[in-house]
């Protein structure tokens, strides 16, 4: 399944996107929201975008997934530009959206079925059940699931499409520190088994560590790319180390945080 699935990965460029909004007290001017972002993954690297609130993170996952267009610029997977959406792009929110009314099975299939695949990857249900550990939940809805299960529904509906780019929105931000330490966990291991192309974004300087090959930091709107630090700690990698703490210093000291993780 690895090999296949590191082909199935691809990568991701970005090249001097912008994105403006009509400003909320006068539809006819223009904020800028995104300024000249350039940003390219390699098939398979786990990225974090790491930035204050506003900033355009989710607005820049939103361009990738399609959703919405970019002022100017370009957009590409692989050697294929992004016009709209496509499920070789998925997304996960921080909210797992699932149907209420379909069990964790049907909420899995739900992406097959809107894209008519159902029938012939049918067979593949199961696998992506095993896969996020919910084999024994398949007939269990929405309401009988914790939180980190519920995000792992999510996952393996994303995952079921075999996106060769999977976009996380903050997906483990409404979780309890112990889920979420449990969750991050299981996100690399879907990822080290899939080797999909994974870009997070993430308001957590120590999940951005623990998870990421690169950690890009954005400005304040409008947002701009200030740095890219690259993460060469060893995997497995121990939150307690001294290397871990002294990287998590200084991204703390550039985003001018240095002595005030709460306000992270």
């Amino acid at each position: 399944m690895v090999a296949e699935s590191a082909m199935e990965a691809s990568s991701l460029r970005i090249r001097e996107v912008r994105k403006s909004f009509p400003a909320p007290d006068d539809p006819a001017t223009r904020r800028l929201a995104l300024d000249g972002i350039s940003l390219s993954l390699a098939a398979g690297e786990l990225v974090s975008l790491v930035g204050p609130s506003g900033c355009g993170k989710s607005t820049l996952l939103r361009l990738i997934a399609g959703l919405d267009s970019p002022d100017s610029g370009e957009l590409m997977v692989g050697a294929e530009s992004i016009v709209g959406p496509n499920a070789e792009r998925g997304l996960v929110f921080q909210d797992p959206n699932l149907f209420p009314w379909l069990t964790v099975r049907r909420n899995i299939e739900a992406g097959l079925a809107a894209r008519h695949v159902l029938h012939e990857n049918r067979h593949e249900v199961d696998e992506f059940m095993r896969l996020v550990g919910l084999e024994s939940f398949a007939d269990a809805y929405p309401h009988h699931l914790s939180g980190g299960m519920a995000q792992r529904v999510a996952l393996a509906r994303a995952l079921i499409n075999h996106p060769k780019v999977l976009l996380l929105d903050e997906p483990l931000g409404a979780l309890d520190a112990f889920t979420r330490m449990r969750m991050q966990d299981e996100v690399l291991r879907l990822w080290q088994a899939r080797r999909t192309t994974m870009l997070l974004v993430t308001h957590d300087i120590d999940e951005a560590i623990y998870m990421s090959d690169r950690i890009v930091i954005m400005t304040q709107r409008p947002g701009r790319i200030e740095r890219t630090i690259p993460v060469a700690l060893r995997r497995p990698r121990d939150r307690s180390s001294a290397d871990f703490l002294q990287l998590r210093g200084e991204i703390l000291e550039l985003l001018h945080f240095a002595g005030n993780a709460v306000a992270i």
